[in-house]
């Protein structure tokens, strides 16, 4: 199903729920249940290279593998983290999480 997505190139599983769900401040039973339909909001609402940061920050990497795959020195890297943590917690993006999301949508 999603077996050739960024997210399956650091973590074993489909388990981005469980995992964003305490960053978004979201409960996992509030979020869009089909996995397709939930990465794919996902995908849509990071660039690429913060769909990749995510991934990779979230499959335990180490700031050095991090700084090595963006080319980022500790600062920027720091700054990147900042800003894409952030982003998880802004109204916008955690509203398009939920399930009730894709209601408006169709």
């Amino acid at each position: 199903m999603l077996e050739s997505t960024v997210w399956r190139q650091y973590h074993d599983e489909n388990n981005f729920r469980e995992l964003l769900s305490p960053l978004c401040n979201i409960d996992v039973i509030d979020m869009i249940e089909d996995e397709k339909d939930l990465y794919n909001v996902i995908k849509a609402k990071l660039t690429k290279k913060e769909l990749k940061l995510l991934a990779m920050d979230l499959a335990s990497l180490g700031d050095e593998a991090l700084k090595e795959a963006f080319s980022y020195d500790d600062d920027a890297l720091q700054k990147a983290k900042f800003k894409l943590y952030k982003k998880l917690k802004q109204d916008k993006f955690r509203l398009s999480l939920k399930a009730s999301a894709l209601d408006y949508e169709e």
